[in-house]
């Protein structure tokens, strides 16, 4: 019985090594044609699209760098995505202690059902109406006009996480710096911010993934071209009647490149989050 038992295990073991295996190159498939077909011309990408190149010349990356004006646009989507990821840490970190340590009263409850809403709405919806706030602010074709959309759009969802992380951190510690004469600010910044590194990673992670891969805010209120931003840029390769594929893999390759090394740098924090969240739970 502890033979069959023991054999029962160790095929349960295999299949699911065997699955992962499968699940891996699946997930890896793209990145590997993405990557191989930069090396390629045209024609050969259609012609044998998962097949090793011929030659691998790395002079396409110049050019793609160049015809991008890849510092001008990395520049710009930097700048959008720190501050939009700062200001929504900022604001919904404050946020969320305030309607969690209140929560109990009816009009916590009813700022935070409204904050919540906007989950369901996406904000695609109401373009119209940004842009013509935009314009009323006079912020049209400047990156203020992105970086205060993006914190806007996310707030929501911070808001929620941030509050509910809060449930995790001890009430005790706060009044015991209430004692000692600590005001509001000074215990939020010095006790309970610190506590929270880490849902603030979590939230970086995932904002800063979606605010650099957005397309559509850049597009709707960016209009001249020393304001666009890497995926503008890219976009820049698809005409009415064909596209330049030649160009266009490199460039979403040093699109790509910085969120690859800002998620294996940030991949631990977010990690821990989780595990603490887990075992706090």
């Amino acid at each position: 019985m502890k033979i069959t038992d023991l054999h029962r295990n160790k095929m349960l073991v295999i299949l699911s090594f065997i699955l992962m295996i499968m699940i891996s190159i699946i997930v890896a498939t793209p990145m590997y044609y993405l990557l191989v077909t930069t090396f390629k011309t045209a024609t050969e990408a259609a012609l044998s699209p998962l097949s090793l190149p011929k030659s691998f010349d790395f002079s396409i990356y110049a050019d793609a760098f160049n015809k991008m004006q890849y510092p001008r646009a990395f520049k710009n989507t930097f700048l959008i995505t720190v501050l939009s990821v700062t200001g929504v840490i900022l604001c919904t970190s404050m946020g969320g202690y305030v309607l969690n340590r209140k929560g109990n009263s009816r009009t916590s409850k009813m700022i935070f059902l409204l904050i919540l809403a906007g989950i369901m709405f996406p904000y695609q919806m109401s373009v119209l109406g940004l842009y013509k706030v935009v314009q009323s602010m006079h912020l049209m074709n400047t990156l203020w006009a992105v970086i205060f959309i993006n914190i806007a759009v996310n707030i929501p969802f911070a808001t929620f996480m941030f509050r509910s992380f809060v449930d995790t951190i001890p009430n005790e510690l706060e009044e015991a710096a209430n004692i000692d004469g600590a005001s509001t600010y000074r215990i939020f910044w010095t006790i309970v911010f610190p506590l929270m590194t880490p849902i603030v990673a979590t939230i970086a992670i995932l904002n800063t993934l979606s605010i650099w891969n957005d397309f559509l805010g850049p597009l709707y209120f960016l209009q001249s071209r020393d304001k666009n931003v890497i995926l503008q840029e890219v976009y820049r390769n698809v005409g009415q009647f064909s596209t330049d594929w030649t160009n266009m893999f490199p460039m979403m390759v040093l699109g790509v490149f910085p969120l690859l090394i800002f998620f294996l740098i940030m991949q631990r924090y977010i990690i821990n989050g989780v595990m603490d969240g887990a075992l706090k739970g």
